[in-house]
């Protein structure tokens, strides 16, 4: 009995923790939108969420995936500000052309693990 005690609390202790974790203070809705992401099929490329600094502001850049889907770039609540590239053209929505070159403190903060 007390191996199969020990067995549940290291399930209950492991997990928790995995690969997926993002870091402390990442806004809910950017952990909603993770959940979203692992609901779909895997991306190709496999998805990714970085965060930026643009314009004295936190914001969420998911790049572009397979095909003609745009990236999209978040503020911390999650509104859409633009799709800085991707589409039919590849250069995005056109609202924030600045963003590739403004952008600092790049920091991956989730990849998609997850194998096609």
């Amino acid at each position: 009995m007390k191996s199969l005690q020990k067995l549940l609390l290291l399930v209950i202790i492991t997990a928790g923790c995995s690969k997926d974790d993002v870091p402390k203070g990442t806004p809910d809705c950017i952990q909603d939108k993770i959940k979203e992401i692992l609901a779909e099929g895997v991306w190709n490329p496999p998805a990714k969420i970085y965060r930026y600094t643009f314009k004295g502001e936190t914001v969420y850049y998911i790049p572009q995936r397979c095909c003609d889907i745009p990236s999209v770039l978040l503020d911390e609540n999650c509104a859409v500000i633009c799709s800085p590239d991707g589409g039919f053209g590849g250069s995005g929505d056109g609202k924030c052309p600045e963003f590739f070159k403004e952008r600092s403190n790049e920091k991956l903060i989730w990849e998609d693990d997850r194998h096609p």
